[in-house]
């Protein structure tokens, strides 16, 4: 650890463009003989179909995609563009197409309702959207309420009114295409928040931010190499997607393989595993839970992120692997804060030490920084230098972007401890967001959804322990007197099936306990804290 602190230097050049800077130049690497036969993008769809893509053909792909975003939809740099798209290979050419063209992208899970779309291309001013069949009837019931929006591109063998057709306007798209010259610090991709305490917020990150501030996730946590095959089973709708589908690999050469499943499911995971040769392996503890008892005989390095991983099975994993889970953690405003990086020894249970690129600190509500056992905030140094592998700002709100700032710190929202050996101990959230097998859930959406039903007075929603999800959403909710004597069972399944049309399915609470009143502060506001101690005593 301490020499990966001596080495890590990154050099952050005035202009940079991932795409030009990263992938053609293992273009040229591959063109020379210098690099291993494996692909760039190996993707699969489970029933046979397989697409292998080496850099030169990324290259050549997303060129002619990049001619249709700036031809066909006029795109210009710094318009703003949504994608929808589940785990196919158009998702993976739209991202470095964006980074050509100098299009700002907006990811999307495939899970948003029409209202979440709505929310989105409004909030973001988008002049496009990208999506397939699935989404484009939500689309289309939200898109003559969003100004901003010009053009919508349908991935589809089949046409829709008032959609292009992408795979019409691939196969005539010119494969020349000149990439546009980008600084360090122009905006190249806008991720929405979970949404806790309000609306999600648009967090803004630059070209250098991920596309050079992730270098440290794929040498030193992921610890890849161009020989590797690489499999993140992350939602193409997070930032976790961009870290490790796109940017950790491709930093370092190594190939990212790719199932389409339309959700995770273990069964395919397993098989996936067992089938092909995948080297590094990086997944919520959801995953390792359930294959705690299975061989993997091809993994050299296992990763895991988004939630913290039980000791326990962390220990179950080695005995029946040999191999460490090597646990990392970071947000969407940020790259790798912390991890168990290579060489290291893993105290099961913490999040490792932080990363070279940052100087992470536990600090109180002052902005002093705590010693080694005391609880605090989890901080990163801003000031004097802002570190540019951090969040340039929530786009289009200097206000929000302000209130991460305490003293010399950007204050993450999440509570955590450094232990006598500069290792980081995750607490609990500040901001009360909710991990349930990876994905964050904020509070907020979750009630805002059930208060429009008129059964609901109000609710509070909270994270509730569940042994294989880690934990899952739960609500407790007060009846308005017209609803209070219906069968609860019956009233529970209502609910949960109002949220899951409401907004995305994903979100719905999975637990329900129906209440006389909620716990409150003075002045009114919800203790959720009381509600979640509570739950995890239990």
């Amino acid at each position: 650890y301490e020499a990966i602190k001596q080495q890590y230097r990154p050099e952050v050049p005035e202009y940079f463009n991932f795409a030009r800077d990263v992938l053609d130049r293992w273009t040229e690497v591959e063109k020379e003989g210098k690099k291993s036969k494996n692909p760039a993008l190996w993707w699969v769809d489970g029933a046979g179909e397989e697409v292998r893509w080496s850099f030169e053909e990324l290259g050549v792909l997303s060129r002619k995609v990049a001619n249709v975003l700036s031809d066909a939809c006029s795109l210009q740099r710094g318009d703003r563009v949504i994608l929808i798209l589940p785990r196919i290979p158009e998702w993976w050419l739209m991202n470095v197409a964006c980074m050509r063209t100098g299009t700002v992208l907006i990811p999307g899970t495939q899970q948003l309702t029409a209202k979440d779309i709505l929310h989105r291309l409004q909030k973001s001013k988008a002049k496009c959207i990208i999506t397939d069949d699935s989404v484009a009837a939500a689309v289309d019931l939200v898109g003559a309420e969003c100004q901003s929006l010009k053009f919508k591109l349908l991935v589809s063998e089949g046409h829709r009114e008032g959609w292009l057709n992408f795979k019409d306007l691939l196969k005539n798209a010119p494969s020349d295409h000149h990439c546009v010259t980008t600084k360090c610090q122009d905006p190249m991709a806008i991720y929405f928040t979970s949404g806790t305490t309000g609306s999600p917020k648009m967090t803004e990150h630059s070209h250098s931010s991920y596309g050079i501030g992730l270098t440290v996730s794929g040498r030193y946590w992921l610890d890849l190499t161009s020989s590797d095959i690489f499999w993140n089973t992350s939602d193409t709708g997070w930032a976790k997607s961009a870290w490790s589908s796109i940017f950790s690999p491709w930093i370092q050469g190594a190939c990212v393989f790719v199932h389409k499943m339309p959700h995770f499911d273990p069964s395919i995971v397993f098989e996936s595993l067992s089938r092909f040769p995948i080297t590094v392996f990086c997944s919520p503890p959801t995953a390792y839970r359930m294959f705690v008892q299975h061989k993997l005989s091809c993994l050299r390095h296992c990763v895991s992120a988004g939630e913290p991983i039980n000791p326990d099975v962390m220990e179950e994993w080695k005995a029946q692997t040999g191999l460490d889970i090597h646990e990392g953690y970071g947000q969407t405003e940020t790259v790798l804060i912390c991890g168990n990086f290579k060489g290291m020894k893993i105290k099961p249970g913490s999040m490792g030490k932080p990363s070279p690129g940052y100087d992470v600190k536990i600090i109180d509500e002052h902005s002093n920084i705590l010693p080694p056992g005391k609880e605090g905030d989890i901080a990163i140094r801003v000031k004097p230098t802002r570190s540019l592998f951090l969040f340039t700002c929530y786009a289009d709100d200097p206000e929000k972007t302000e209130a991460t700032i305490r003293g010399d710190f950007y204050v993450t929202g999440d509570r955590g401890i450094m232990d006598e050996d500069g290792y980081f101990w995750f607490v609990g959230r500040a901001d009360d967001v909710i991990n349930s097998a990876g994905y964050r859930i904020g509070p907020f959406e979750v009630e805002s959804a059930l208060v429009e039903h008129p059964a609901v007075v109000e609710s509070a929603v909270v994270s509730s322990p569940d042994p294989i999800r880690g934990e899952v959403v739960k609500a407790f909710v007060v009846l308005t007197p017209d609803y209070a004597s219906h069968d609860p069972e019956k009233m529970m399944k209502e609910l949960q099936d109002h949220v899951k049309k409401v907004t995305a399915p994903y979100k719905y609470p999975r637990k329900m306990e129906f209440v006389q009143q909620l716990p409150k502060t003075i002045s009114g506001k919800i203790r959720r804290n009381e509600l979640r101690q509570k739950e995890w005593r239990k």
